[in-house]
């Protein structure tokens, strides 16, 4: 049976597929430089299976994208995305669930504008980790909006309340924690910085 909950995991099968075969790699190609066996990804390709935040952060570690452009790239397969600037109404903002820890990410900006705008529910008691790949050639702002954020970057650990900002430096292994019994809403806003 599968474990289809949302719209998206159609367009992120289509995407993962696109960048895989981008790159002209193998199913083995991809597990090998991302960690996740060949029968997940096969899975995730054939639209069978959602993926998890953390299998996204590897695939997207992998393709050398960070996870919200790679969820931004797939959003922007949807044919009913406008094309232009204007009004989108919070319904048709593009929504992704974590089928692991809940974790909701809504997209707040469109696939042509030039920073990628998301917001985040973290549940209470999430915990989602992200390899130091996923964040290689992007600046990332992350704003706490509700509840607290315990956010590992690397070795340091910072504890993020309502109204606090972090600017993410140079890539690192990071881990979005929420250690409280309340959830906590953050925005990520990410650019793309230059590559070698």
């Amino acid at each position: 049976m599968s474990n289809i909950v949302d719209p998206l995991v159609g367009q992120i099968a289509a995407r993962v597929r696109t960048e895989r075969e981008r790159r002209r790699w193998t199913l083995a190609q991809l597990a090998d430089a991302s960690g996740v066996s060949q029968a997940m990804i096969s899975r995730i390709e054939r639209g069978e299976s959602s993926p998890t935040a953390v299998v996204l952060g590897k695939l997207s570690a992998a393709f050398q994208l960070s996870v919200a452009s790679l969820l931004a790239l797939a959003e922007g397969q949807r044919q009913d995305v406008p094309d232009s600037a204007g009004v989108r109404r919070s319904g048709e903002a593009a929504e992704w669930r974590d089928p692991d820890t809940g974790y909701l990410r809504r997209q707040i900006s469109g696939p042509h504008f030039p920073a990628e705008i998301a917001e985040i529910l973290l549940p209470a008691g999430a915990t989602v980790p992200y390899p130091a790949a996923a964040f290689a050639f992007v600046r990332q702002v992350v704003w706490v909006l509700d509840g607290r954020l315990t956010f590992h970057d690397g070795d340091t650990v910072h504890e993020l309340d309502a109204g606090d900002t972090i600017e993410l430096g140079e890539p690192a292994p990071r881990v979005f924690t929420n250690t409280t019994d309340s959830d906590c809403r953050y925005v990520v806003v990410l650019t793309r910085g230059p590559q070698p």
